[in-house]
């Protein structure tokens, strides 16, 4: 693993310019994730049924994790005593659907939505008991909660009474009655004393839409004041929580962005400017007695895509503006498909302190980041960014362990991707395992990347590779230069790839090599529901496409979608030699098997033969590259699954001897292939969950091996790229 790592300074400076000072510091480094399916109860299809991670909080004596489950409709809890092996607890049913939970001693109060309509809001406080896991008392709230949070001496707790807008009626403007308020409710060991419940109206202190304030988001500093977001209303309160009576309030403002990517137009482009972006704060923590930081992350109007630190009587100590967002882009988890909107949408947050330091933890719902800063009384200074799952929602700090755990609510089981995961990370000393790969400014401006789905080597310079992006940016095809001297791999440089001068369309790059002459072969993988034609493009140092090669109709009347995914160059002059993978059987092929196919550019001569594919139990396993390296052709195979179904994440070789290929469209020859390496330790050793689109590898010039997975685009993946050295046992 010690290959992979990356020294904290070298984040640092490439994120955000600090000294070498920080190198013996600890680190954050995930430890595990844990499934949330894990926790459906027995009888229940995991597969099929839906769950979400999305507020956490933990017990007392720091082992036990516990994280409201809407779809679900009930609590789960986690069993965390060793944290590199959480343990499932089970669930508890909370007839309704939890938006929040926070522990109280031994319970946990959970904020549970029962609302007819949003129209007709309605909601409870329940309280649980947290080692028999059953439900006690409970407190009907009047309305729909957001977020419950308790006092830190454990005096009273204060709920968030949201009664949410319908973005269905009058296109979600605001107002929409009825309006939310404040709970506030007295504890007793925990236990909330409905009697003693009251409501505190939050009407005419907004700017905007002050007769409807919505409540989002609660956080109780050691004096017992409440600082409450109205997220909609761009307005933040604080109110003392013994007398229940408001002391201040204030607009939480506009930012003037710069240097954003502001269109969703297939492309990252941070040139764009939003001019008075409204803050509309999601998640709010105090840092101490004096000042509150905020997650701007929008819901109607605005969103200003970073944070915010006030004073609690509402002077701006220090705005993020686009340095968080820029720092995400530079790892590869920008979603470009939310460009228009909100950008990467910081939601959640976490304070605590480890240690001698102050730490903030922001969490990207978009980006599935967690930006961890050092909090120094004036500007934040950023550390790392952590890998999460997807669109991380809640996160708790577990200083007397030195841990963090993030709850990922996003769940896409049912399309066959990655499931909702509770993930933990360990403060220690060492070095950081995450970002594997990052970008480095050109001409001033952030170089965006994403989708690295094939990847080339210099033929000189051992340092020296390059990776392509796929069709997500299909208006901005590029050539990723990687220096891959570096810990962690730096892209340095980028080549557009242009036909007569404009951004090339209708380009699916796959496959990557060199041409022998400074420039590349591009394989691209068609798809006709696209208008996208399957091809092989020669372009030159400078991306201009040179020459375009089309498929031969004995080899496109079998099409599929699934098209050439690798491309490697064998000879030189006449004997010159394209091999293509084909990443699926297409319409002729015997079932479990694919073609590999051949090109001569210098007599335009068409061949293939037949490769064998690795049996699979569920889904499917296909191609994704190819590279040369001695007397022999690599193949990268791998199946279509992730997490804990992921089988086949591996590496073949094929004797070039065996490469003769025949007439296409006659009986092929059936290549024979050596298993050289399994990459399925490789993509665990991150301590996430196994993803699913190992795309790209390519020997150096000094031979060293590389792998790069694919992250498609941030979207519906967690955005994790993983560039990593790969060390292959000789073959037999």
């Amino acid at each position: 693993m010690s290959s992979r790592l990356v020294r904290t300074t070298l984040l640092v400076a490439l994120l955000s310019g600090v000294s070498s000072a920080a190198l013996a510091d600890p680190v954050f480094n995930r430890v595990s994730a844990f499934p949330v399916a894990t926790n459906v109860p027995e009888g229940k299809d995991r597969d099929k049924t839906t769950t979400s991670a999305e507020i956490i909080t933990v017990s007392k004596d720091g082992n036990t994790l516990v994280y409201s489950d809407s779809p679900m409709k009930a609590i789960g809890f986690i069993d965390i005593s060793n944290a590199h092996e959480p343990k499932a607890l089970g669930s508890l049913a909370m007839d309704g659907e939890p938006t929040s939970v926070a522990v109280a001693g031994g319970k946990v109060l959970v904020a549970v939505n029962t609302s007819e309509s949003k129209a007709k809001p309605s909601g409870r406080l329940a309280v649980v008991d947290l080692a028999k896991k059953t439900s006690e008392t409970t407190c009907d709230l009047g309305g729909q909660p957001d977020s419950v949070a308790v006092a830190p001496d454990g005096s009273f707790a204060a709920i968030a009474i949201e009664n949410e807008r319908d973005e269905e009626v009058n296109e979600g403007a605001l107002p929409q009655m009825p309006a939310g308020y404040l709970v506030v409710v007295p504890l007793k060991d925990g236990t909330a004393d409905c009697a003693g419940l009251k409501k505190l109206d939050m009407t005419g202190l907004a700017a905007i839409a002050g007769d409807d304030p919505e409540p989002e988001f609660v956080a109780i500093n050691e004096a017992g004041e409440i600082a409450l977001t109205l997220q909609e209303n761009n307005h933040i309160v604080i109110i003392d929580g013994k007398t229940a009576k408001v002391t201040s309030n204030f607009s939480a403002g506009s930012v003037d962005l710069t240097g954003v990517d502001v269109k969703t137009d297939g492309k990252l482009d941070f040139t764009g400017k939003q001019d008075a972006r409204l803050r509309e704060p999601d998640a709010i923590k105090w840092l101490d007695k004096d000042r509150l930081i905020v997650a701007n992350e929008g819901d109607w109007k605005g969103g200003s895509r970073g944070f915010t630190i006030f004073s609690k009587d509402g002077k701006v100590l220090y705005e993020n503006g686009n340095a968080l967002e820029q720092a995400i882009a530079r790892i590869g988890h920008y979603p470009e498909k939310r460009s228009k909107a909100k950008g990467v949408e910081p939601e959640g947050l976490e304070v605590a302190t480890f240690g001698k330091d102050r730490f903030i933890f922001v969490l990207s719902e978009r980006g599935s980041v967690v930006g961890v800063y050092k909090d120094t009384g004036a500007a934040p200074e950023l550390l790392q960014l952590l890998p999460s799952g997807i669109s991380p929602e809640g996160a708790v700090a577990i200083p007397a362990r030195n841990l963090i755990a993030t709850a990922n609510e996003a769940d896409l089981g049912e399309d066959g991707g990655a499931r909702s995961h509770v993930m933990l990370y360990e403060r220690a000393e060492g070095e950081a395992a995450y970002p594997t790969i990052v970008s480095k400014d050109q001409d001033g401006q952030v170089i965006g990347w994403g989708a690295l789905g094939a990847l080339a080597a210099d033929a000189k310079d051992a340092n020296r590779l390059y990776a392509a992006s796929d069709s997500v940016y299909s208006m901005q095809p590029s050539i990723f230069k990687i220096d891959a001297s570096k810990r962690p791999a730096v892209i340095d440089g980028v080549i557009r790839i242009t036909r007569e001068g404009q951004p090339a369309q209708k380009l699916d790059i796959e496959g990557l090599t060199s041409d022998g002459k400074g420039g590349f072969w591009l394989a691209s993988e068609g798809d006709a529901a696209k208008l996208v034609p399957h091809g092989l493009y020669r372009v030159d140092e400078k991306g201009a496409i040179k020459a375009e090669v089309g498929l031969p109709a004995e080899l496109l009347a079998h099409e599929t979608r699934f098209g050439f995914e690798g491309i490697a160059r064998v000879g030189e002059g006449d004997d010159e030699t394209l091999w293509m993978a084909v990443q699926r059987e297409w319409k002729d092929d015997p079932k479990g098997t694919v073609k590999l196919v051949a090109y001569k550019p210098k007599s335009k001569e068409w061949s293939a033969v037949r490769y064998p594919l690795d049996a699979t139990a569920a889904g499917w396993v296909g191609l994704s590259e190819l590279a040369v390296k001695g007397d022999h052709l690599y193949v990268l195979e791998r199946d279509n699954q992730i997490g804990d179904k992921a089988a086949t994440k591996k590496l073949y070789r094929v004797a070039l001897s065996e490469l003769k290929g025949a007439k296409i469209g006659s009986d092929l020859p059936l290549v024979k292939k050596e298993e050289v390496h399994d990459f399925l330790p490789d993509l665990k050793a991150w301590n996430g969950y196994v993803v699913d689109k190992i795309e790209g590898f390519t020997f150096a010039a000094d031979g060293k091996a590389y792998a790069v997975t694919d992250n498609d685009g941030v979207d519906d993946s967690s955005g994790e790229t993983f560039f990593f050295p790969v060390e292959m046992k000789a073959a037999q």
